[in-house]
């Protein structure tokens, strides 16, 4: 699939040699601190060299005050509490932090996880009639709960409060709650709006901790699972988010809680965990048991206290793992199938696929399955309980939530963020939603979104890759959603050798300048369509990333290849 690479916009030169000059680095690296907000002194050293000092005083969010009370009253009066949660990373790493830190101080908490099949996401009827039914009297809702205005006014009429945390979108009325934490909120002047579900939790339990004479350094500990939910959930690494995930890893690498250690061991990490290996290695995992059985399984990992049974559970939750990667990958080959079978389909805006018999637990990895093949917004349906339940991804630059939300009189209800949602609605309106959607989509989606870019912060020369260079843009770390590894283009390069395909799909090369200097390896996974035209000789362009690797004693330099276009191709540069 074309790529279309889009440059930052670059400062002005005064500016670049200015910050270059106060902390001392190269003017490329300065340009790209500058692209990403950082243009003084002071701000280059607290993004460097974070510190949890820097984090926001909890009280700034709404209703935090009013959160903390009714908890305290809950304890005062020995009432029993319930930490509710959603079945994802998100949710239940946030009922993992709050059920920790409330249980090590009180004994009258428990927790509870929706069924996905017979419940589906958010607060349930069924988990309110468990609240009744087991004499709870405060229910902390984690990652949902936003829009359950009906259930928290069920729930209040039973002598239930609800002090709801949650970061999706709120309705046009907030439900009868005793607090409702979301920085999202219209009236909430908390300075920072991408916090996770978990991280309105650890939010939360700062602010009790402050009330109660709890040393912060207890609540540090806990740090490891809000990083795991800020890069499983794919929220942006910037600001709070990314101090909170700096020292999270922190706790992840040197003292992970015993649940998490035996899932690393399990997953065969064996060096230093990054947000890859949390998105594409520990997330999963955790995430499987909600899709495959229940989350609650998930939780006990996650609250393990010692080895034996943290073993146990990461080899249960391993297990799932696979059972999910056997259903994905069937279900993404079906609907491929179904794209690639209908024209209507491959020539559409948008891409809405249903089919009864569905893995529930899996159609959001698939559509962004479809969107690596297909690129374009994309929703995959299934049935559940007599309706149709789906998933959405989108492209950079797209809002989903808000193309459905232009289709609610089909649907019976939905949530979710810019770029992932979820929606249910009756069997007899699929075909009526697959139409208005893709009618909404081609109405507003910028035809430029639906090539996949490849956003570039610099052009640069071979001559200027050294490990000085590589241990900065290090420190830039953690990467991810609006903090993303720097991406380089160097162009006028030629194959210097060595050219391998390897499991039939990926390539490694050497790549140099077509005017001699440096050699370096280059890898490109799934790249295998450029091999033949690599091999014949063309000069080309690439964006990379720089990365370290080890052979044996050997550390060197690698190029993780973006994309590649030939000098002969049709070139789709643009500048942001």
């Amino acid at each position: 699939m074309e790529k279309r690479w889009v440059y930052e916009e670059n400062p002005s030169q005064e500016n670049i040699l200015e910050l270059a000059n106060s902390i001392n680095v190269n003017p490329i690296l300065a340009n790209i601190l500058i692209q990403r907000g950082i243009s003084n002194f002071d701000q280059a050293k607290e993004f460097f060299r974070p510190a949890l000092e820097q984090i926001h005083d909890p009280l700034l969010m709404k209703d935090m005050d009013l959160a903390v009370s009714r908890i305290n009253a809950a304890v005062a009066n020995e009432e029993k509490i319930l930490v509710y949660g959603d079945y994802d990373v998100d949710g239940t790493t946030a009922v993992a932090l709050v059920y920790s830190v409330l249980s090590s101080t009180y004994s009258h908490v428990n927790y509870y996880i929706p069924d996905r099949y017979t419940e589906g996401y958010g607060v349930s009827e069924a988990g309110i009639e468990w609240a009744m039914e087991n004499g709870c009297k405060l229910i902390i809702s984690l990652d949902c709960g936003i829009r359950a205005n009906d259930l928290v006014k069920k729930a209040k009429d039973a002598g239930i409060d609800f002090i709801i945390c949650d970061h999706h979108r709120p309705g046009a009325e907030l439900p009868e709650a005793a607090a409702v934490l979301d920085p999202k909120r219209e009236d909430c002047q908390y300075p920072y709006k991408e916090l996770t579900g978990c991280g309105i939790g650890f939010k939360l339990m700062q602010a009790f901790a402050l009330a109660n004479g709890i040393e912060a350094k207890k609540l540090y500990s806990y740090l490891d699972l809000v990083a795991i939910s800020v890069a499983s959930d794919l929220v942006p690494i910037t600001e709070e988010n990314r101090i909170l995930t700096y020292y999270g890893l922190k706790v992840l690498n040197h003292k992970p809680r015993a649940g998490l250690q035996a899932l690393i061991e399990v997953s065969g990490f064996r060096s230093k965990i990054d947000i890859q290996d949390i998105v594409f290695g520990l997330g999963p995992r955790i995430n499987a048991a909600g899709r495959i059985k229940h989350a609650k399984d998930s939780v006990r990992l996650l609250i393990a206290n010692n080895e034996d049974d943290a073993e146990s559970f990461a080899a249960n939750l391993n297990e799932k793992n696979t059972e999910r990667r056997e259903f994905d990958l069937h279900t993404t080959d079906e609907a491929l199938k179904m794209i690639d079978e209908s024209n209507e389909l491959q020539n559409s805006k948008s891409t809405v696929l249903f089919k009864n018999d569905w893995h529930k637990g899996v159609i959001g990895i698939v559509a962004s399955r479809c969107i690596e093949k297909y690129y374009r917004p994309t929703i995959i349906l299934t049935e559940s309980e007599n309706k149709a339940t789906g998933s959405a991804r989108s492209v950079k630059g797209f809002d989903v939530h808000e193309a459905i939300s232009a289709c609610s009189d089909l649907l019976e209800k939905y949530g979710g963020h810019k770029y992932a949602a979820g929606l249910t609605l009756d069997l007899e309106n699929v075909g009526a939603f697959q139409q208005k959607f893709e009618q909404v989509v081609s109405d507003t989606i910028d035809p430029e979104l639906l090539i996949p870019q490849v956003r570039v912060d610099a052009e640069i020369s071979f001559e200027l890759i050294n490990f000085k260079l590589f241990n900065i843009l290090r420190q830039m770390a953690p990467f991810g959603p609006e903090n993303m590894e720097p991406v380089f283009v160097t162009k006028g390069l030629k194959l210097a050798g060595n050219l391998r395909l390897l499991k039939e799909a990926h390539i490694k090369l050497f790549v140099q300048s077509v005017n001699g200097g440096p050699k370096f390896e280059a890898i490109g996974f799934n790249m295998y369509e450029f091999e033949d035209r690599l091999r014949a000789g063309e000069v080309f362009d690439m964006a990379y990333n720089i990365q370290l690797s080890n052979f044996g004693s050997e550390r060197y330099l690698q190029l993780m290849i973006k994309d590649i276009k030939f000098a002969t191709s049709n070139s789709h540069d643009t500048s942001s």
